[in-house]
């Protein structure tokens, strides 16, 4: 939980790293959050997205940069307790990783089976992308995601907890 458990801060530099300042936890009343990803929209605003025990994706928002962030929601995406990665596109659109499903109680790694993608203009409204990866019975887990100079969207993944599978969307 909030209080005791998982949590989310983030730390910031105004000097390029050569000091730190923590910043949160952030307020996530009763939601138990960790490993954000940070999106920024062409306004400036920061929105950090990232794993839940409360089976969704959590969305956190900041509107100074980062020095201060607002309350912790739930987004309308599915997440069975597993890491997400996303980032923002060249293009000003969001791009979210992510294993859109729940969790079967008592199997902490149920839900894995299926690894999307999906992107949101605003970084509210998400819509479906691609299903990457689906298999019953199968590991599709702790996404990381960048975008290279040639727009092309590279993605890495533990595949079927057995290799680290890269991939490259164009």
């Amino acid at each position: 939980t909030e209080e005791g458990g998982w949590r989310v801060h983030f730390e910031r530099t105004d000097d390029l790293g050569r000091t730190w300042r923590r910043v949160g936890p952030v307020k996530a009343e009763g939601i138990g959050a960790i490993q954000p990803a940070i999106l920024q929209d062409s306004n400036g605003r920061l929105q950090a997205v990232g794993r839940t025990q409360q089976d969704r994706v959590f969305s956190v928002e900041s509107r100074d940069g980062g020095s201060s962030w607002g309350a912790m929601t739930l987004l309308d995406l599915p997440n069975p307790n597993s890491g997400v990665d996303a980032l923002t596109l060249h293009d000003g659109r969001h791009l979210l990783v992510y294993n859109h499903a729940t969790r079967t109680p008592g199997k902490w790694d149920a839900g894995r089976e299926v690894l999307n993608v999906a992107v949101s203009k605003d970084g509210k409204a998400w819509q479906a992308a691609l299903v990457h990866e689906r298999e019953p019975g199968q590991e599709f887990s702790y996404p990381a995601v960048i975008q290279t100079a040639d727009g092309r969207v590279h993605i890495t993944y533990t595949w079927k907890r057995k290799r680290i599978r890269h991939v490259v969307l164009d």
